[in-house]
C-alpha cells in the first residue's frame, strides 16, 4: 500500500512524450526527400533546426504559444488610440526562432541550388511544432518578389526582410532590425473574388494613395507593412501600405477586433479599417491581382509544406503511441489492424512530403528552366488543393490512435486536428485552385506535357502505373466538361505524381503500398484498409520518429 493517503492506484501503460528528437533526422522520408531535390548541402543545419524543435523548451513554448493567444489593445490608459497586438513571451521565442532560422526571407538573401528545398524542409519540421507563427513568416517570405520589382522599397525594405534578427517592437521601420510583411485581400462582399473589392485609393497629389475602406481578413496585424489591394482610378491596385509612415506617424489602420478563429490560435488574424491610410503603388496601376498573385503562389507552396508537416506531426505521434502503448497483452504495433492503419497514414504522409519537396524544387529552378517553370505554375495549385485536401482526413484518423488521450488540449493532437483545415482554405479554397489548374493549362500548351514527361519517367516501373498514367492521360481527350470535373482531374494529376515520385525514390514497401492502393483501387474508404501482401511493418517502421 503507498504511503500516500492520495494515491490510488500506480499510472503505467503510458507513452513517454515524444520530445528531446531530432526531427529531420527522426523522419527518413523528410530527409530522404530534401537530399534527393537537391538540399543535401543544407542536411547538418536541418538536423540542427529538427533538434531545436524536437526540443522540450520549444515544445512548450509552442504550446503556451496556442494556450495564451494574442490580445487586442486598442488603446493606451490614457485613451490614445494604440491598435497593438500584446502577445505571450513564448510566441516571440518561437518567432526568435523560425525568423533566426531564415524561413522568412533565406532562399532571397542567399539564393543557391536547393535552397527552396532546404527551406520547405525546415517548415515542414516547424508545422509540427507551432504553425501559427507561420503565417507572418509565409507572407514576408511571399512579398519579396514583388518588393524587389520596386527600386526605391527594395533599397528601403529588404536588407531589414533578410536580417534574421527578429524584432518584436512596434517602431517606424528606419528604427528596427528586421520587419514582417502581411497581406490584406479579403472584405466581406468578395471572399476569393477580389475584383468585387470596394476598398478606395486616391491619389494624394504627391506620389501616395490615401486609402479608404476595410479587409475582412488583414494578417498579421502586427507586421510592418501590408500588401493591399484597393480600387484605384486605373482599376484594382496593389499597394504597399506601411504601419508607419515615412514622417515616422502611425497609419490610419484601425485594428477593429481579431479573430475568434477554429484553429491557429497563437497567430493574430484580424479585421481592419482603413481610414485615410496611406499607401504606395506596387506595380502597375489596374495591375493589382497580378502583383499580389506573385506572393500568393510562395504562399500557396507553404499551404502544401504546412499541411504535409501537420500531417507528418500527427502521424509521428500516432506512431510513437502504436509503438508504446500496450493492448491485450501486445503493442499496438503488434497488432495486425493497428499495424495497416499507422502504415496506411505513413503512405499518406511520405507521399504528402515527397510531393511538397518536389514541388519547392520547382521553385528552386523556375528562373532557368522553362520546363520547371511550366511545373510550377501548373502544380502549386494543384499540389496546394491535394495535400491540404488529405490531409485533414489523416489527422483525424492519427487523434483516433492515441483514443482519449489525443481528443484532448493538453497533448499536441488538438492543436494540429484545429490547424489543419486552415491551408485548405487560406490562398484560395479548393474550387479555385482546381479552376487555377484548369486556366494554367489553357493558358501553357507546354504545362501539361512538362507534367506527363515528369510522370512517365517512371514509367515501365509497375503496370499499375503505367495504367494510371493512361488513365490521366484519357481525362483530357474530352475537355467539354473538364471544369465539372475539374477536381478530380486534379486528384488524379496528383495521384499518379505521387505514385510516379515514390516509385522513383522511396523503398519498395511504400511504393507498393501506395500504388496497390492509391492507384489500382486495392482499397476500402478509410486508413487501415491497405491490402494483403504489403509489408505495413515494414512501412510502419520507417515513419517511426527515431527518438
Amino acid at each position: 500500500m503507498s504511503a500516500n493517503p492520495f494515491e490510488t492506484h500506480e499510472v503505467f501503460n503510458q507513452p513517454p512524450p515524444l520530445e528531446g528528437h531530432d526531427l529531420f533526422a527522426g523522419d527518413r522520408a523528410l530527409s530522404d526527400a530534401a537530399r534527393r531535390f537537391g538540399a543535401d548541402w543544407a542536411a547538418e543545419d536541418l538536423s540542427a533546426y529538427g533538434r531545436k524543435l524536437g526540443a522540450l523548451e520549444t515544445i512548450e513554448a509552442g504550446r503556451l504559444a496556442h494556450k495564451f493567444p494574442p490580445q487586442f489593445q486598442p488603446f493606451d490608459r490614457f485613451g490614445h488610440r494604440r491598435d497593438e497586438i500584446e502577445f505571450h513571451p513564448a510566441w516571440h521565442q518561437i518567432m526568435d526562432l523560425i525568423i533566426g532560422q531564415g524561413l522568412h526571407s533565406a532562399p532571397w538573401a542567399n539564393p543557391r541550388d536547393g535552397a527552396h528545398v532546404a527551406r520547405g524542409a525546415a517548415y515542414i519540421m516547424h508545422a509540427q511544432i507551432e504553425p501559427g507563427s507561420q503565417c507572418p513568416t509565409t507572407m514576408t517570405y511571399g512579398s519579396v518578389p514583388a518588393i524587389r520589382r520596386d527600386a526605391t522599397l527594395a533599397k528601403d525594405w529588404l536588407p531589414k526582410i533578410y536580417d534574421r534578427r527578429y524584432d518584436k517592437r512596434s517602431a517606424p521601420m528606419p528604427e528596427k532590425t528586421s520587419v514582417l510583411i502581411g497581406m490584406g485581400m479579403t472584405e466581406k462582399q468578395g471572399g476569393s473574388d477580389v475584383r468585387a473589392n470596394t476598398t478606395r485609393a486616391e491619389p494624394d497629389g504627391t506620389g501616395g494613395f490615401i486609402i479608404t475602406g476595410h479587409k475582412w481578413f488583414f494578417s498579421a496585424p502586427q507586421c510592418d507593412a501590408h500588401l493591399v489591394l484597393a480600387q484605384a482610378p486605373g482599376g484594382l491596385s496593389c499597394f504597399f501600405v506601411p504601419r508607419f509612415k515615412p514622417d515616422g506617424t502611425r497609419n490610419a489602420i484601425r485594428v477593429q477586433r481579431l479573430k475568434d478563429k477554429v484553429g491557429n490560435k497563437s497567430n493574430a488574424s484580424s479585421e481592419v479599417e482603413f481610414q485615410g491610410a496611406w499607401g504606395r503603388l506596387l506595380g502597375e496601376e489596374g495591375r493589382g491581382v497580378p502583383t499580389i498573385i506573385e506572393m500568393g503562389t510562395y504562399t500557396r507552396l507553404d499551404c502544401a509544406l504546412g499541411s504535409a508537416g501537420l500531417l507528418r506531426g500527427a502521424v509521428a505521434q500516432a506512431l510513437h503511441h502504436a509503438y508504446h502503448r500496450r493492448a491485450f497483452q501486445r503493442h499496438l504495433i503488434d497488432q495486425p489492424l493497428m499495424t495497416n492503419v499507422v502504415a496506411d497514414l505513413a503512405l499518406e504522409s511520405e507521399a504528402a512530403t515527397i510531393l511538397a519537396l518536389r514541388l519547392a524544387r520547382a521553385f528552386d529552378r523556375a528562373d532557368s528552366d522553362p520546363a520547371e517553370a511550366a511545373f510550377r505554375r501548373l502544380c502549386t495549385p494543384a499540389v496546394k488543393y491535394w495535400v491540404c485536401k488529405r490531409a485533414p482526413m489523416a489527422v483525424v484518423e492519427a487523434m483516433e490512435v492515441l483514443g482519449g488521450n489525443g481528443y484532448v488540449d493538453e497533448g499536441p493532437m488538438g492543436m494540429l486536428y484545429k490547424e489543419i483545415p486552415l491551408n485548405s482554405i487560406w490562398e484560395g479554397s479548393g474550387n479555385v485552385m482546381c479552376l487555377d489548374v484548369l486556366r494554367a493549362l489553357m493558358k501553357s500548351t507546354d504545362a501539361l506535357d512538362v507534367l506527363l514527361q515528369e510522370i512517365e519517367a517512371a514509367s515501365g516501373a509497375d503496370k499499375r502505373l503505367d495504367a494510371a498514367i493512361a488513365g490521366l492521360k484519357a481525362e483530357f481527350s474530352d475537355v467539354q466538361d473538364i471544369e465539372t470535373r475539374a477536381r478530380r482531374v486534379v486528384e488524379r494529376m496528383m495521384l499518379t505524381l505521387q505514385g510516379a515520385l515514390l516509385v522513383q525514390g522511396s523503398p519498395t514497401a511504400v511504393a507498393e503500398g501506395f500504388i496497390a492502393s492509391r492507384l489500382a483501387g486495392d482499397w476500402g474508404h478509410a486508413f487501415g484498409t491497405l491490402p494483403k501482401g504489403i509489408d505495413l511493418r515494414a512501412i510502419a517502421d520507417r515513419a517511426r520518429p527515431v527518438t
